[in-house]
């Protein structure tokens, strides 16, 4: 009995720490941080990555995913729905995003999917409207028995 009640002890003491730790960085869009929040869903690409002798000899599905907290101009005005000017150059392109990705993913071999994730996170930063990006890169094709393995990471402009 005093085993459990630790046990949920420690959970609820896990939690807390999440809900704290969630706190201290502002959701990807976010009318008080003047953030939209912008996204490349599912992208698949063939890429030469891994470690393996095997993976350098052909190109395996990787599904890449993108979320951008982005400087919105249009949330200045806090007191109503605000609604920019119709014009792409006011906010960041995600075909120019897209465009990047694909171009990183498939420049060459790359060895691990944390370096595809951090490179692809550095290349969102280059726009400083970008203030926050999740990246996420899966193999697709690695395990029969997995639909994926891969990794997630965040990183944010100063």
């Amino acid at each position: 009995m005093g085993g459990e009640k630790h046990f949920h002890g420690a959970i609820a003491n896990r939690c807390a720490a999440a809900q704290n730790t969630a706190m201290e960085y502002p959701a990807f869009a976010d009318i008080a941080q003047a953030t939209r929040r912008m996204f490349i869903r599912d992208l698949v690409l063939a890429a030469s990555i891994g470690v393996y002798s095997h993976e350098h000899e052909t190109r395996q599905r990787v599904r890449i995913n993108v979320e951008l907290a982005v400087f919105d101009d249009g949330a200045q005005n806090l007191s109503r729905a605000a609604v920019g000017a119709d014009d792409l150059a006011r906010v960041v392109d995600y075909e120019a995003i897209v465009n990047n990705i694909r171009a990183i993913a498939t420049a060459g071999h790359i060895q691990l999917v944390e370096t595809l994730a951090e490179r692809l996170a550095e290349s969102c930063l280059s726009d400083a409207r970008i203030r926050r990006v999740l990246v996420r890169v899966e193999k697709l094709d690695v395990f029969a028995d997995a639909a994926a393995v891969g990794v997630e990471i965040e990183r944010r402009n100063n």
